[in-house]
């Protein structure tokens, strides 16, 4: 279910940032304003990067086979590294076109273009929040840092705003105010872009960043009859879904069968509980007390 409202999510995204680049575009080409035109740039970049988050999206839902055991959770790392790159190529763009306008007099700003500026403002922060809300639910990266274009694509529009309030109300010899702010949007694009690039690649690297939830699979453990602790917990993230390598404690009296049975039932009861855990692999230690006691009977 999560797979799907993932994908659902996605679609939302290509079909709102489609819709305000053209309305952006207009607004700035009727408007006289570069900021918007600028912003439009943004949307457009975004509308191919949350297509490519579709891509990843639907490919990384493709269950495990022979040549992908793990299955296809990577895919939507690439396609959330694609979307870090078209961040990086669309605030280039603006922050070159904001100073070639910034060194070239112009006419200033057309007074509607606020309004428009505000619709578009409301949208893209209600977007951000339902789509932030969904990266949650689904665990999703690509998601996490579609939210963050729709978050971006917001204040970018704020400081078009200011900037454009600036170049209306103040006038003759501030009409490159609009330029300046299309040029600070272009800095704080590029900002976002390194907060979505740095956790992924702690996931990519497979760092240890997940303690929550290790620490909710060692408290699942102990209400298995038969675990006597855990130790080792190791969590990678693949795609929307998390592994375990877990090692589990028991009586070292009991029978290999007894222990294997403990073994799925500790398995079965951590994915019923945690459901986007894809897989556990658990492996049986003995107690101490049992290894001590079988070393001094065959000392």
């Amino acid at each position: 279910m999560s797979n799907k409202q993932a994908i659902q999510t996605s679609v939302f995204s290509i079909v709102g940032n489609a819709l305000f680049a053209v309305i952006k575009f207009l607004a700035g080409i009727f408007g006289n304003s570069y900021a918007l035109i600028a912003d439009a740039i943004e949307s457009t970049a975004d509308v191919f990067a949350s297509i490519l988050v579709w891509i990843g999206l639907k490919y990384s839902t493709k269950p495990a086979d022979e040549n992908h055991p793990y299955g296809h959770g990577r895919f939507e790392v690439i396609s959330t590294f694609a979307v870090i790159g078209f961040l990086v190529i669309s605030a280039t763009v603006i922050a070159v076109e904001s100073i070639k306008n910034i060194q070239t007099p112009h006419e200033g700003p057309k007074s509607f273009t606020l309004w428009v500026l505000l619709g578009i403002i409301l949208f893209k922060e209600l977007s951000f929040q339902y789509v932030i809300r969904q990266s949650k639910k689904t665990h999703s990266s690509s998601l996490k840092a579609d939210a963050w274009h729709h978050r971006s694509d917001a204040i970018t529009s704020v400081m078009a705003f200011i900037g454009i309030s600036i170049a209306i109300f103040l006038g003759e010899g501030f009409e490159a105010a609009d330029d300046v702010a299309a040029l600070l949007a272009s800095a704080f694009i590029i900002y976002n872009a390194y907060k979505i690039f740095k956790p992924i690649i702690s996931e990519i690297s497979d760092e240890q960043v997940y303690d929550d939830m290790i620490e909710d699979i060692r408290a699942i453990a102990q209400t298995v009859p038969g675990v006597l602790d855990t130790e080792k917990c190791h969590v990678r993230k693949m795609g929307m879904t998390y592994y375990v390598d877990l090692h589990m404690i028991v009586d070292g009296n009991i029978s290999v069968i007894q222990g294997h049975k403990i073994a799925h039932d500790l398995k079965d009861e951590i994915q019923r509980q945690v459901p986007h855990i894809a897989d556990v692999l658990v492996h049986t230690e003995p107690d101490r007390v049992s290894v001590d006691n079988h070393q001094s009977l065959n000392s």
